[in-house]
């Protein structure tokens, strides 16, 4: 394992300091020519990311630090996808110069990452972030200059950004359908255990507003700061709110879930009397935490490497001969890998990488990606598949339900008062970002 994550490492922070000399062929716009605007203006930024042979893309996650855990893979799904698109020829005769930017696991980092690749690289689009805290502290950056974020990971909602598209799942995608799922299976008292940020803060608020909705009861909640490995006193929490077992729903994010279901375990606290559902455990963290800890618990996802269909079997095999057949797949990764490209399919409809035209024309883009079909809304969010799993002995999850087919994402959330009533529709300047539904 060692040597695969060293191996890792060096590709990935071999590309962040190559910078331009990561040259892959694909998702090329028309030219475009200089206005005299200043440089952060989209037609400026534009003419010069598709300046010469290569158009420049950028690639922000953390590569180092406590979030380094999960956002080394998505980096990795991403570079795939765009060197497979260059060896099949690249889109409108151009070549993607992919520059990768760390992160850090730092929030103003991913700001001042964001600047630079927008200013000094001049690049067409950005591919980045995975927390909710490092997308909220680059947000404003995308905004002042009208830039443009595909955001991969699934999130709380409570958002919707013209100048982001979020390819993960929406609260109704993932959260609220395990909420139902355990309700109906694993019983109604829950205990809400996350880390102390945005997204885990949010999950919550909009999981207590549905709990009661259904009848269920919260028990207790408590928070880690990201990172933190503390967890004992949380276990203790838990043990003394449930006495007789019940629900856990994991919002935990980076290294502080090693520690939690490995102490977990250690307690006594098995998943036939405590289960646990999380949202940003995924195959690649059963790897690194190590399958023991975790068989019998679930999460819920859009994807699993699982999933049984020609794309995801192509998919996997592609993956693993790229970076060793010891290698996991899972649903952060999928999502970043089928972004780059829709990114693609909208730049060759738009015939250009002008931001927003790009934009216009990704509305309604279809996608036969690993986890199924999926279909870009006018709200920046795909329709998808929504999943459960449970920790399989070879760390893999059996997929234990699933819905019908793809399911239409709601930003807003219907569960908590304030936002009830509310959508999204930037096709039609009157609606925008939040507008009031008809009858709400």
């Amino acid at each position: 394992m060692a040597a695969n994550f060293n191996r890792r490492k060096f590709l990935l922070y071999g590309s962040a300091t190559l910078g331009t000399s990561i040259l892959l062929k694909a998702c090329g716009g028309g030219e475009t020519t200089p206005d005299g605007t200043e440089a952060s203006t989209p037609d400026s930024e534009q003419s010069s990311a598709a300046s010469g042979d290569t158009i420049k893309v950028g690639i922000l996650h953390s590569l180092s630090g406590t979030m380094a855990i999960s956002e080394t893979t998505v980096v990795e799904a991403e570079q795939l996808a765009i060197k497979e698109i260059n060896e099949a020829g690249g889109v409108l005769g151009r070549q993607i110069e992919a520059i990768v930017e760390d992160g850090a696991s730092d929030w103003p980092t991913f700001a001042e990452k964001a600047e630079k690749l927008i200013d000094q690289d001049q690049v067409a689009t950005v591919f980045g972030c995975w927390t909710s805290a490092s997308r909220k502290a680059v947000l404003p950056v995308f905004e002042s200059k009208q830039h443009l974020l595909w955001y991969p990971v699934q999130y709380e909602g409570q958002e919707c950004s013209q100048n982001i598209f979020y390819t993960g799942a929406a609260p109704n995608q993932q959260i609220e359908p395990a909420v139902e799922w355990l309700m109906e299976n694993k019983g109604e008292q829950f205990f809400l255990v996350g880390s102390d940020y945005v997204f885990p803060r949010t999950a919550n608020t909009i999981i207590k507003e549905q709990v009661a909705a259904l009848g269920g009861e919260i028990v207790g909640e408590d928070y880690l700061p990201l990172g933190n490995t503390e967890v004992t006193p949380i276990i203790t929490k838990i043990r003394a709110a449930l006495p007789d077992g019940g629900v856990i729903f994991n919002s935990l994010n980076g290294d502080s879930n090693v520690a939690f279901f490995k102490q977990l375990q250690g307690a006594g606290l098995t998943p036939d009397k405590y289960p646990v559902m999380s949202v940003s455990i995924a195959e690649e963290e059963v790897r690194q935490i190590g399958s023991e800890f975790l068989i019998g618990h679930y999460a819920a996802w859009n994807y699993f490497m699982t999933v049984d269909n020609p794309q995801n079997t192509q998919w996997v095999a592609d993956f693993q001969s790229e970076y060793g057949d010891d290698r996991v797949t899972n649903d952060p990764m999928e999502a970043a890998y089928i972004m780059v490209y829709i990114w693609k399919q909208a730049v060759e409809q738009a015939g250009t990488t002008d931001i927003p035209a790009v934009r216009e024309a990704a509305y309604g883009q279809t996608f036969e990606a690993p986890e199924g079909l999926v279909t870009m809304n006018p709200n920046h969010h795909l329709s998808k598949t929504v999943r459960i799993g449970e920790v399989r002995d070879d760390g893999l999850f059996e997929i234990v339900w699933s819905t019908e087919g793809p399911i239409d994402p709601v930003p807003w959330n219907q569960y908590v008062p304030d936002t009830k009533g509310f959508a999204c529709d930037w096709s039609d300047p009157a609606k925008g970002g939040k507008y009031q539904t008809e009858g709400a």
